[in-house]
Formats: C-alpha cells, sequence, structure tokens
C-alpha cells in the first residue's frame, strides 16, 4: 500500500510545475491547497458543502483556457458572500490562482487525480495534508518553519499537558492549527475517536473546544482546512490577538501555543484596552504572554513556547515575570536546543504554567530542564525526535500542572529546582543555566551548508532582535520622562 509520506512526496513534486508557472517557495502549499481541498471533499463524499457546479468533477473534465477560467471563477465565487458554508467562505475568501499556463493547470489536475486516494483515505487525510504542512516547513527555502513548532515538540507538550474532554484548548497564535490538531489527536486516543463520549459531548469536541487566532490570512487558510480534514469544525479567527479581537476569544481551560517572535512592524504597540503590563511594548511575545494570563480561567494550564528574551529582559520584561508569578503557579521551564528555531533566530524554551485561583503568590518553585547543554547540533542532518524529550518528560511527571514528586538532579544533572525567593534574589531573571553550555561547538558540527547558513541567518536575526528591542525601551523610557515632566 501506498504509505503517505509517498504520497506527499508526490503532492511536493508539483512544486514543479508551479515553479515553472512563477509560483514562489512560499505559495506552493496554499495553491495545492485550493485543488486538494476540492478533490478531498470528494473523497470523503462532503461535497455538499460546495455549491453545485463548483466541485472537483467539474473542474477536472474541463481542458485549456476554459479550465483555468473556470478554475479563477470558482475561487472567487466560493469566497463570496452567498455561499452559506461559513467554513467554505473562510477557506476561500480572497482566494486567486498564481498560475497563468493552462497546461500546468492540466498537469496539476490530473496528476492529483491519479493519487492513491483510497490509502490516503486509509492513513487518513487530514494526515497527508498534515504531511504536506510539514514538508514545506522542513524546506529552508520556503520560509514556511517561521509559523511551523516540530511535530515531536507539539506531542511531548500536549502528552503533559494533558487536554480533556468538554474542556476549551486555545491558541492565540494559532499558524497551521498544529496545537489544535494533536490536542485532538490525544483526546480522540483517549476516547475511542469520540465514540465513548455521549452525543452532546461529542458535539461539543468537534464543534466547541477548539479556539484561536490567526492573523496571516493565507497562514490561516491552511489551518482551516487542516482543522476540518481532522473534523474540526472552525474555531480558529482571522485576527490579530493583540487588538481589542484578542479580547473576545473564549476563555480557555487549556492554552497551548507558540506566539510569533519579534517585535510589532513599525514598532507598533497592542491595542487591547484590558492589557496593563505591555501595553506600551512593542515586543510581541512579551505582549502574547499577558494574554495568555489573562485568557486563562482560574485553575486552567497554559504552556507557551518564548525565546530567551522573555526570561531575562529588564523593565517591561521584569515586570511580567513578577506579574506572572503573582498569577501563576510557573512550575516549569524547558530550555529548549538550538537549531530547532532557526526561522526565528532565537533560542527557545517553554514555559509551563497554572493559571491560580487567586492573585497572590502562586509561584513557590520553578523547576527547570535544561536541554540545551551538551546537546546535539539538530538539523538536516540530525532532526529533532520524540525519544529527545523522553527523559525530560518523565522528569516531569505525570501531574499536567507540575503536582508530581520531582527530585533535584544537581549541578551536575539537567533538571533543577528554583525557589521564589532565589529568583527575586535574581531580579526575577529566569534566564537560569548552570551547565557548562556547548552550543559553540554544537553548531561547529554542523554540515549541511542550510543548516550553516541558517544558522548564521539566525544569529543575525537575534542580534537585529536585541537592537530592536533596547530601542523600544529607550524610546519608551523617554516618553515616560517627558510625560512626568508635563
Amino acid at each position: 500500500m501506498t504509505t503517505t509520506s509517498d504520497i506527499v512526496a508526490k503532492l511536493w513534486s508539483l512544486c514543479h510545475v508551479l515553479r515553472d508557472d512563477g509560483v514562489t517557495y512560499n505559495e506552493y502549499v496554499t495553491e495545492l491547497t485550493y485543488l486538494l481541498f476540492l478533490k478531498m471533499l470528494e473523497e470523503t463524499k462532503r461535497e455538499d458543502r460546495l455549491p453545485a457546479g463548483y466541485r472537483w468533477g467539474a473542474l477536472v473534465k474541463r481542458d485549456g483556457l476554459d479550465q483555468l477560467d473556470f478554475y479563477k471563477r470558482l475561487l472567487l465565487d466560493l469566497g463570496k458572500p452567498e455561499v452559506k458554508d461559513e467554513l467554505i467562505r473562510a477557506i476561500f475568501t480572497d482566494a486567486q490562482t498564481r498560475l497563468r499556463k493552462p497546461t500546468n493547470l492540466k498537469a496539476l489536475t490530473t496528476d492529483i487525480d491519479k493519487l492513491d486516494w483510497f490509502s490516503a483515505r486509509e492513513e487518513g487525510l487530514g494526515n497527508l495534508y498534515e504531511g504536506l504542512l510539514e514538508k514545506n516547513a522542513s524546506d529552508k527555502k520556503s520560509g514556511a518553519g517561521q509559523y511551523f513548532t516540530p511535530r515531536p515538540l507539539i506531542d511531548c507538550i500536549v502528552r503533559l499537558m494533558q487536554p480533556q474532554p468538554g474542556e476549551i484548548v486555545q491558541d492565540p497564535a494559532a499558524g497551521t492549527a498544529g496545537f489544535l490538531v494533536a490536542a485532538d489527536h490525544y483526546i480522540r486516543a483517549a476516547t475511542d475517536d469520540l465514540y465513548r463520549l455521549t452525543e452532546a459531548q461529542a458535539f461539543f469536541q468537534r464543534h466547541n473546544a477548539y479556539v484561536g487566532a490567526e492573523l496571516v490570512p493565507d497562514t490561516h487558510r491552511l489551518c482551516m482546512m487542516n482543522l476540518l480534514l481532522h473534523g474540526i469544525e472552525g474555531g480558529v479567527v482571522n485576527v490579530d490577538t493583540l487588538s481589542p479581537d484578542g479580547e473576545r476569544l473564549p476563555k480557555a481551560d487549556v492554552i497551548l501555543t507558540n506566539p510569533p517572535f519579534g517585535t510589532k512592524k513599525g514598532g507598533g504597540r497592542p491595542t487591547r484596552g484590558d492589557f496593563s503590563i505591555t501595553a506600551d511594548s512593542s515586543n510581541k511575545q512579551l505582549a502574547f504572554v499577558e494574554h495568555i494570563v489573562r485568557a486563562l480561567k482560574p485553575g486552567g494550564r497554559a504552556a507557551v513556547v518564548v525565546p530567551d528574551n522573555v526570561l531575562f529582559e529588564d523593565n517591561t520584561g521584569r515586570r511580567l515575570r513578577t506579574w506572572l508569578m503573582e498569577l501563576c503557579n510557573l512550575h516549569t521551564i524547558l530550555r529548549l536546543p538550538t537549531g530547532i528555531f532557526y526561522a526565528q533566530g532565537v533560542k527557545t524554551n517553554v514555559l509551563f504554567l497554572q493559571r491560580g485561583r487567586t492573585d497572590k503568590a502562586n509561584t513557590k518553585t520553578v523547576w527547570v530542564y535544561d536541554m540545551r547543554a551538551n546537546m546535539p547540533a539538530f538539523g538536516k542532518t540530525r532532526p529533532l525526535a520524540l525519544a529527545d524529550f523522553a527523559e525530560f518528560e518523565k522528569a516531569y511527571g505525570v501531574d499536567a500542572n507540575g503536582g508530581a514528586k520531582r527530585k533535584d538532579q544537581g549541578a551536575e544533572g539537567r533538571w533543577r529546582s528554583f525557589a521564589r525567593a532565589e529568583i527575586a534574589a535574581r531580579n526575577d531573571n529566569l534566564d537560569i543555566a548552570w551547565l557548562r553550555d556547548t552550543e559553540a561547538e554544537a553548531e561547529e558540527g554542523l554540515t549541511e551548508p542550510e543548516d550553516i547558513a541558517a544558522a548564521i541567518i539566525g544569529h543575525l536575526k537575534a542580534a537585529l532582535e536585541d537592537i530592536e528591542a533596547l530601542s523600544d525601551e529607550l524610546e519608551t523610557d523617554e516618553e515616560n520622562v517627558a510625560e512626568a515632566a508635563e
């Protein structure tokens, strides 16, 4: 039987046809998504969601300029307000093809039609589509890695956070919905694909359990299709979480997210009326952390990927950390290895926290796991794998909120505990390292030119982000001085 990876490879090979028609790397998957969506609805017998006459069979039977003109009209019409299916409208809003040559469209529709769709259905069309997204993200030329979190990391986080049926799971920076889909996989595996739930409970899981936001329209389109192919009906809106729209996201029991790094374009600040800590900062990741704390229900839990500067940045950063540790139990920090987020050009961590039921002194002890020092150089020749997280998961324990019995491994180990008083003595700086950092030696071990280039670009981007953050802080200080003088 043909495997999912085989079909993904065949789909990816169609990118040569797209490139021949002037479609850029970062447009590949979006362009293929339109065609795959139509075909997959046919394969799953859900074409009734489309208006009559706008289905795969009507497209594939045409030839030449007639087919291309029909395809352009189809994309335009499916995004119009008259289309009753809200999810269809969301996927096709502002959709347009970059294809110009009728022969290339015919080649794409013919090759897609010839794929082993029986095997694809057996393995799951959602898995097929996720495989295509992952393939796109791993290809550095596509630039898609900026919104793609490595699957082994996502799976590790979801297993530790243990989302449950009936809980609202939110991702305020959803990307292509990797965290939400993984949470759904976890719950389906524990409930016999939802069959152990009542009809009302199963309906909630499909229609109301998963919520979030994605700012970039094309990424939102991929997100919505990924959710649909996994049996999840929407839930992610195309809005800016750091705008007033973010306040309207439902309160969550669980938040799983990897927010965008860097500063808001043009030095813009969040426009949220409920932000008090980061209202004057253009640092997006700090603002997303404030959103997470505010969006959690009392007792709710979160895991968020953040760059190192969130742990040590002064002024707004320090105020945010102090506030977070008052309102939440920040029980665990995972220092991630280098090389897995070179697209963003920063070193990263995962913060695991639980929103307190009161707003005072919730953090007593912070446990830190150093998965960065003395680790291999991750890249094309040494991809991150699920097994790399085994020791951390064992140390974390079976309690999603960090309440399992834990043992400090001492100065020679990777797993240490730090009392709240110790952290206060460090001015609430959470960038805690005790093992000798062999990052330089690890990067010297890179052999693939793509990995080496990505590492260099990463360091340059990180330096630029530091300069922008410093400039932003100086600008804020000057504004505060001017206001005080007035």
